[in-house]
């Protein structure tokens, strides 16, 4: 629907500019917001990041992927039967704990 400048009053034209510009700052914010993703993404398959083609200490740096869990867990559970084998009690149950487990064995007699 087209307004029809002609028959609005001069208050009504004011607020009409004044939304468009709201408008415009909005999109240009939503423009900018994306070109700069895309810049990062860009930068970031060459394997830079955005800050160190620009030289800009303000910009955030690449993410750095993780190598490997930050910690080992200490092992908890050692089996009784080969003490080369241990289990830090987390995550899946091995076949020698569950094993020992059917045949009577308590956890507790396990433990390190």
């Amino acid at each position: 629907m087209k307004p029809d400048l002609k028959s609005m009053t001069r208050k009504e034209l004011e607020k009409l500019k004044a939304n468009v510009e709201k408008a415009l700052v909005k999109m240009a914010e939503k423009d900018k917001k994306s070109a700069l993703i895309a810049a990062e993404k860009a930068a970031a398959s060459h394997g830079f990041s955005l800050a160190e083609l620009t030289g800009d200490a303000t910009a955030k740096p690449a993410r750095k992927r993780k190598a490997g869990p930050k910690t080992v867990s200490v092992p908890k559970y050692k089996n009784p039967a080969n003490s080369d084998q241990t289990w830090t009690g987390k995550g899946r149950q091995p076949d020698w704990f569950k094993a020992a487990i059917k045949a009577g064995t308590s956890p507790d007699a396990m433990e390190i």
